[in-house]
């Protein structure tokens, strides 16, 4: 949970909010190191860690090769590194040095406008975040080139062993489908719609969020498995979260709200009518014309 500094520093804030005083402002980097502290006091291994350019900062880079894990970090074009052959240039610099046939297309998976295509190419970097008393490994630069717009996206990677490339490609690509989960909660569970301003309903609403979200995400790929088993493939795509969310009132609801029971047919049919309205008879239409002209003239005098 990111605490914007702004509210870190605001007593006020933090009193009326409910923030714990053990809780202080972190950068995105350093909750990141947390996390991945966490993850292997819970016995969780992984051979590498992605992340987007928010995460491609050398403190965070170094920690993780300290964890004996393997990096792909998203970096921005003016990031500064050294080449194997000793010059120092942004990653737009080091992309332009890279030949033409170095260039490979691959496929890196689908998406809602079909298989994704894109150029990839490798170049050796010198490490800029070597640990203490550790040497090896091997760091490249990893560039994703559009095949229609030409666009170029810049990936800085470290493994302790060589990795071939389309490797490093898998590990980029996985960061996506972090990213869609992240979207898709907002539009399926509400992950940015709720309304608190205490700490712990923050927290609670974002829990029932990524619960919610899970119960969808496990169904979808249960309803998967369950059409490939049956065959019924008839051309279309998977059924996707917001397919099955849409679904599942309409299907669930349905079933577990019986039919209201209507009143007694003898009721229906035996009570008498309501009376028709009866038209105004003369008299009282002229009362009521002269009462409007009065209620008019009165409005107009005292104007």
């Amino acid at each position: 949970m990111y605490l914007p500094e702004g509210c870190a520093a605001d007593e006020e804030h933090r009193e009326l909010a409910g923030v714990p005083e053990e809780v202080l402002f972190a950068t995105k980097p350093q909750l990141a190191g947390g996390l991945l502290d966490h993850a292997q006091s819970l016995g969780i291994r992984a051979a590498f860690v992605a992340g987007d350019e928010v995460y491609g900062g050398r403190q965070l880079r170094r920690s993780i090769r300290q964890r004996q894990m393997g990096y792909v970090m998203a970096v921005r074009a003016n990031h500064m590194l050294t080449t194997g052959s000793g010059r120092t240039v942004t990653a737009a610099g080091a992309a332009r040095m890279i030949p033409a046939r170095a260039w490979h297309r691959m496929r890196t998976g689908s998406g809602t406008k079909g298989t994704r295509h894109y150029d990839w190419a490798m170049l050796e970097v010198t490490s800029d975040d070597t640990p203490a008393g550790d040497a090896g490994g091997h760091s490249v630069l990893l560039v994703r080139r559009h095949r229609y717009t030409g666009q170029l996206s810049y990936y800085r990677c470290w493994t302790p062993g060589p990795v071939p490339l389309p490797r490093l490609i898998a590990v980029a690509s996985a960061r996506w489908r972090i990213e869609e989960d992240h979207q898709l909660s907002k539009q399926a569970v509400g992950l940015d719609a709720g309304q608190v301003i205490r700490w712990k309903s923050w927290h609670r609403w974002t829990a029932i969020c990524m619960l919610a979200y899970i119960y969808l995400a496990v169904a979808v790929a249960l309803q998967r498995q369950q059409d490939d088993s049956s065959g019924l493939d008839d051309g279309l795509i998977p059924i996707t979260v917001p397919e099955l969310r849409s679904a599942a009132p309409a299907r669930y609801c349905h079933l577990a709200a019986p039919a209201r029971p209507g009143p007694p047919a003898a009721l229906v049919e035996l009570a008498p009518p309501p009376p028709a309205p009866r038209p105004p008879s003369p008299p009282t239409l002229e009362r009521l014309r002269r009462d409007s002209i009065m209620i008019t003239t009165n409005y107009s005098c005292r104007i």
